[in-house]
Formats: structure tokens, C-alpha cells, sequence
């Protein structure tokens, strides 16, 4: 259902040398490979670039790996999260357990307990792939794991604003998303972002051809999903 080659992973290591020899081995399997060297800069990363299997150590400076994952569970339950750790801790395994952990890797890491855990992360997203597809109309389909949008089995290429609004509204299809949201969103908070924001809705419509996007005067859009 998915393809490997488009899997975004995040790796999150303190130690450079580590991070760097196992970021260069992702590298070659997948072609999106992110890298924090903390939890902090880990969930600046995830808010930005929603990650689809995120890998971590455990002892980490700002933000440990356990604390960073919590933060991730309080929104996102289901992203894959591999943890890393130099020590069997009774106490990190519960808690690896609460946190549905795919897997609990005992350092030193190797490229076959790496695989190992891996192969078991592709498993899951595997089983859940179906949950990934959204069905816009008869002959429309947004698949969220590849970020690919199909309509009359043609890819439909989306720029990365278009994207990001997109998926916003698709996240909030049953209600309104306010402007604010969307500025906060895609402009940061930018305030001079109303041309911008109709412009990008325009170029959206075109693309969907037909599915609507609705506008609230002075509140918002709503994406409209045909039931």
C-alpha cells in the first residue's frame, strides 16, 4: 500500500557520531531522513514535518526521549516511535509500554537490530494503511501516508502551502477552519496573509476539480466531503 522510498524518518540522537553513521545508513533505504540531536528539536521538527516512523535515544539534553514522545502521545497516537537506550530500565519499559512503543532497542545499535525494528514500524503502517486513505468523491483519494492526492488515477501535484492547507482541512473536515488557524498554520503568524490565503484556495479548488471548499464569511473554509 505504501512505498518505502517515501517514508519520512525522523532520528534523534545527542551523540554526533552516532546520529550521523545512522542517519547516512537511513539514508539509503529511504529518501526523507531528518535529524535532531534533542527532544526539543525533535518536536520543533514533528510540528513542521509530521514524521511517518520516528527513532529516538533515550538520554538526551532539553528534553529526554521519553519526555518527547509523551508530548508527541498527547496528539498523535498512532506514528510508529522506536526508542533507543543504553540501559534495560524496568521503569523505561513500562513506560515504553504505556507509550506504544514499536520497539525498545538495547545499545550498541546495529544495522540488523535497526532493520529488525523497522521491519516491525513498515508492519504497522501496513496494517493501518487503510485508515491513511481518504475518499474525496467516486473518483478522487487522498492517501495521508504518501502525501499523494489521485484523481481519475492521476497523481495530482500539490505545492507545499497547497499541501499544508489542504491537509488542515482535511483534519478538520467536519467543521470550520478559522483564519487565524490557517495563518497560524502556513504564515506564522504573519498578519498581511489574506491575499496569500485566497490566492492558495483558488489554486486548491483548481487542482480538485470539483471537490468544494467552502468559504465562511469572516470565519474560515470548510472542506465539503461527498458521505
Amino acid at each position: 500500500m505504501f512505498m518505502k522510498k517515501n517514508i519520512k524518518i525522523l532520528y534523534v540522537e545527542d551523540n554526533d557520531f552516532i546520529r550521523e553513521e545512522a542517519v547516512e545508513y537511513l539514508s539509503l533505504i529511504y529518501n526523507n531522513v531528518l535529524e535532531a540531536s534533542n527532544g526539543q528539536e525533535a518536536l520543533d521538527i514533528y510540528a513542521v514535518s509530521k514524521p511517518d516512523i520516528i527513532i529516538s535515544d533515550i538520554e538526551m539534553p532539553i528534553i529526554n526521549g521519553l519526555e518527547m514522545v509523551k508530548a508527541i502521545r498527547r496528539q498523535d497516537k498512532k506514528t510508529p516511535i522506536i526508542i533507543v537506550t543504553a540501559f534495560m530500565n524496568t521503569e523505561y519499559l513500562l513506560e515504553a509500554v504505556e507509550l506504544q512503543l514499536v520497539k525498545y532497542i538495547l545499545k550498541p545499535m546495529t544495522n540488523y537490530k535497526l532493520d529488525t525494528a523497522l521491519s516491525l514500524a513498515h508492519e504497522y503502517l501496513e496494517e493501518n494503511a487503510d485508515e491513511s486513505i481518504v475518499q474525496l468523491s467516486s473518483n478522487t483519494y487522498y492517501d495521508q501516508l504518501n502525501r499523494t492526492l489521485v484523481i481519475e488515477e492521476n497523481i495530482i501535484q500539490l505545492t507545499h502551502n497547497e499541501l499544508m492547507l489542504f491537509t488542515l482541512l482535511l483534519k478538520k473536515s467536519k467543521s470550520i477552519v478559522m483564519y487565524s488557524e490557517i495563518k497560524n498554520e502556513i504564515w506564522n503568524y504573519e498578519e498581511n496573509y489574506r491575499d496569500s490565503l485566497r490566492s492558495l484556495v483558488r489554486s486548491l479548488r483548481h487542482k480538485l476539480e470539483g471537490i468544494v471548499i467552502k468559504n465562511f464569511s469572516g470565519l474560515g473554509y470548510r472542506i465539503i466531503l461527498e458521505k
